[in-house]
């Protein structure tokens, strides 16, 4: 799984024996200790007989996070399926000193997509203790969602959970807002409009009197003059919000998004909406149909 899971900045490695001393740095730190609890590991044979207890339990899956720069080791995610859950429980914990700089966003993500890819995944969870607010904003930055509080050996949690075609739909509308970045040097990236939509895919701009309707290839041939000419320069745009709806192997999305950028060098930000449909295809899920509408 590790191969599958390796990013720019991160590579990583089951857990085995040789990280004792890493193990036994990470489960005494203050964040360990308050929201994730004692472990009473206190030398280097303790913190062995501890990974050999996860190693031997086999709903229990620690991937060590290395940074590849340095190869050094600042964290884990986890994968392990809980009792009291009835899908696999996603967990992250990270050394104090690599926390802030989006490494446990990174871990997790590539985890999540992962899971999102595999048949035998249809939901993912993740529980933390009700204080642990940084834990809280990971998981909503991830796309879970909160379900319900609960109390397991009397200690309250919350518990999140993503369905995984929610978590498909939430990389492809990302990836369609992506394309027509053209800041701090990207550029739009027009094959990817290929590799989200179906090659019949239909998109409607909608005005206050009237409709412009594209294909694919009448769609991108004028955004890609505006956006390498100097016409529209450092533009992004983003979704805000949303709303989805799926239905079997067809879904539906409302989005809220902003824009922003130099049009003929004058700066602007504006507002509008989207409404994607989507196909579960042969070859995965597809965008179907855009129609937005510029407030």
């Amino acid at each position: 799984m590790q191969n599958k899971l390796d990013t720019s900045r991160l590579y990583f490695t089951d857990l085995d024996t040789t990280d004792p001393d890493f193990i036994q740095k990470l489960v005494n730190t203050q964040g360990w200790l308050k929201f994730i609890g004692e472990r009473n590991v206190k030398t280097k044979e303790d913190a062995l007989a501890y990974i050999q207890r996860l190693i031997d339990n086999p709903a229990i899956n620690y991937q060590v996070v290395n940074l590849k720069d340095q190869k050094l080791p600042i964290g884990v995610i986890t994968l392990i399926k809980r009792d009291y859950l009835d899908h696999h429980d996603i967990g992250f914990a990270f050394l104090p000193e690599y926390e802030g700089k989006g490494y446990a966003y990174e871990a997790a993500k590539s985890l999540l997509d992962v899971l999102i890819n595999d048949p035998a995944h249809t939901r993912i969870m993740a529980s933390t203790v009700t204080s642990n607010t940084r834990s809280i904003q990971l998981l909503e930055k991830l796309g879970l969602k909160f379900q319900h509080e609960m109390e397991i050996n009397n200690e309250k949690l919350f518990l999140y959970a993503i369905e995984t075609t929610k978590s498909i739909l939430d990389n492809l509308t990302t990836q369609f807002f992506g394309i027509f970045t053209n800041k701090e040097q990207q550029l739009p990236d027009w094959e990817m409009i290929h590799k989200l939509c179906l090659p019949q895919t239909l998109i409607i701009k909608k005005t206050e009197f009237k409709e412009e309707i594209y294909n694919l290839d009448t769609f991108i041939e004028p955004r890609k003059i505006i956006l390498s000419d100097g016409t529209l320069q450092s533009f992004e745009e983003w979704e805000t919000a949303e709303e989805t709806k799926i239905t079997g192997h067809i879904a539906q999305r409302f989005s809220t998004y902003s824009k922003s950028g130099l049009h003929n060098g004058k700066s602007f930000q504006s507002d509008g909406h989207k409404l994607f449909q989507f196909v579960n295809t042969q070859a995965g899920w597809k965008i179907n149909a855009v129609i937005w509408e510029d407030e």
